[in-house]
């Protein structure tokens, strides 16, 4: 098992990633395979995406943290995975990729994040904060992934059923993409969640005293083009 280094500040691996991970070791690349990892925090799906057979990797965050940990994790495994600081649409527009993960923000959050969870939308917040129905990245993905897949495509996308798994089914179902659920597991709230707890019972979002929630991996794969 490899250990990663982690950045002070940089956001840890959870259940979220390594529930990711577990899907992203069931799909099958094509030789060449071109993959790109969005919100690739510290690189550990990007560098799982090298070891199962991607030819070239483009991992993208917008922490500049983040990005030096990626890119020292991808230097020491000698893999190759370029890591790029910015917004994952911008970094890779034009480019289509065999395999696109992504576990982006997506906890429903009040339009200021509570200081004891984050510094704000500069600090470690921006890893969690995802507007107040959790969708503010996930929207963006579901809209443009037909546009980042090649014909026969796969994307995983991790995110809680708090924001919505019918929904973003439903997204990427309209857009032409056959998508479902590939892992669920339920886990107890974490720090973050726990601090947005009676937030979220206000919303409707969560039942009164309910303290954990289900993680989804979403599989959407973009149908070939008949020749």
């Amino acid at each position: 098992m490899c250990v990663l280094l982690r950045i002070p500040g940089v956001y840890e691996p959870q259940g979220d990633t390594f529930l990711l991970r577990e899907a992203l070791r069931c799909v099958t690349l094509p030789p060449h395979a071109e993959a790109l990892d969005a919100c690739t925090g510290n690189g550990l799906i990007a560098l799982t995406a090298a070891r199962l057979g991607a030819a070239r990797v483009l991992a993208v965050d917008s922490s500049p943290l983040a990005v030096a940990s990626a890119k020292l994790n991808a230097r020491l495994a000698g893999l190759p995975v370029r890591v790029r600081l910015g917004d994952f649409l911008t970094c890779a527009a034009g480019r289509r990729f065999d395999l696109v993960t992504a576990n982006p923000p997506y906890v429903p959050c009040p339009p200021r994040p509570p200081a004891r969870v984050g510094v704000g939308s500069l600090g470690p917040a921006r890893a969690w904060h995802a507007g107040e129905d959790g969708r503010r990245q996930l929207d963006r993905l579901c809209a443009a992934a037909p546009d980042l897949l090649t014909d026969g495509g796969v994307l995983l996308l991790v995110h809680s059923a708090l924001c919505g798994v019918d929904r973003t089914l439903r997204d990427l179902r309209d857009r032409g993409l056959d998508a479902s659920v590939a892992q669920r597991r339920r886990q107890p709230f974490g720090p973050v969640l726990h601090a947005h707890a009676r937030w979220l019972e206000e919303r409707g979002l969560i039942a009164p005293g309910q303290r954990d929630e289900e993680l989804v991996v979403i599989r959407a794969v973009r149908r070939s083009t008949p020749a």
